[in-house]
């Protein structure tokens, strides 16, 4: 099954602990993981940024949530128990806890309030089902901003010149750590054209391995073809590395001839080489940066 929302974990989390004694957040999940019967791999997604798993991110939420509200307590660094409050709410036998349970306590009005006053948020409109914790809205609006800036690039990549893009892409490989200097990868890239191969270009700043490139704004599929007579470019030169960048996208039939072969070929296609531009501030331009924090338990070592 996949892993529930994070106020589907509250009563089961509250249950868990219910017997008084101190717990850490990764033990709770172990229970609560075990008790949804979660496959390996629900326990092993992470959330967009890949920094936390999934369930990880929906347990904590759901425990912080019911600290909130005074049904749990924190006794030390990482850990809490149940309070008074909390054992009296087990024995209202109830279904389920959720957000608009929780909101008849002063203590969860409070903080749903001050997390609200630079949000605009209208409590009373928000979800009763919401699936997705803060985290996880801010991460899943952080990608779709992403998404429509990579359209947009690549939108305006497709209509550039030949010569802009192979600038373009000079920029980019640079910025990647290939190359070595920008003047030496600019003298490399288009200016080759020999037997389907565009450039040669550094691995390292050393110049201990070179690569060589491909680059074209195709606008349709890039077939087996395509790849097939750069990978025989490649023999011809006796190099073993190959780069194929396109603003279209490759076959299936394509991908599936690079990952047989002995020679080691990249494709990169058009909505990989507007991700990369905006990875590595090719053509983007930074309009704000917001920082998450949390608290640093080891900071408060006396706890």
């Amino acid at each position: 099954m996949a892993v529930p929302d994070f106020q589907s974990f509250m009563l089961p989390l509250l249950e868990a602990v219910s017997d008084g004694k101190e717990y850490n957040l990764s033990e709770v999940v172990d229970k609560l993981t075990e008790q949804f019967q979660l496959s390996d791999e629900d326990k092993k997604e992470l959330l967009p940024s890949g920094r936390k798993t999934r369930v990880d991110d929906r347990v904590g939420w759901a425990q912080t949530y019911l600290r909130k509200a005074g049904l749990l307590e924190r006794t030390g660094r990482g850990k809490f128990r149940i309070t008074e409050r909390g054992l009296e709410v087990l024995k209202s036998n109830l279904d389920r806890i959720n957000i608009k349970f929780l909101r008849q306590f002063p203590e969860f009005v409070e903080f749903q309030n001050l997390s609200r006053q630079n949000t605009k948020l209208d409590v009373e409109t928000e979800s009763e089902s919401l699936d997705e914790t803060p985290e996880e809205t801010l991460e899943a609006s952080y990608q779709d901003l992403r998404r429509n800036l990579a359209q947009e690039l690549l939108d305006r990549v497709t209509k550039c010149s030949p010569r802009f893009f192979e600038s373009l892409v000079v920029d980019l490989l640079v910025a990647m750590g290939y190359g070595g200097s920008r003047k030496d990868a600019g003298q490399a890239v288009g200016q080759s054209g020999d037997g389907g191969i565009d450039g040669i270009i550094k691995e390292d700043k050393l110049g201990l391995d070179v690569v060589y490139i491909q680059a074209k704004r195709w606008e349709g599929t890039v077939g087996r073809p395509v790849v097939q007579a750069f990978a025989g470019s490649l023999e011809g030169q006796r190099a073993r590395k190959g780069v194929l960048i396109t603003t279209s996208q490759f076959s299936q039939d394509a991908k599936d001839y690079v990952s047989r072969i002995e020679k080691k070929i990249v494709l990169i296609d058009g909505e990989q080489l507007a991700q990369l531009m905006i990875d590595h501030g090719i053509g983007v331009a930074e309009v704000a940066t917001y920082t998450v924090k949390k608290m640093d338990l080891d900071y408060f070592g006396e706890e």
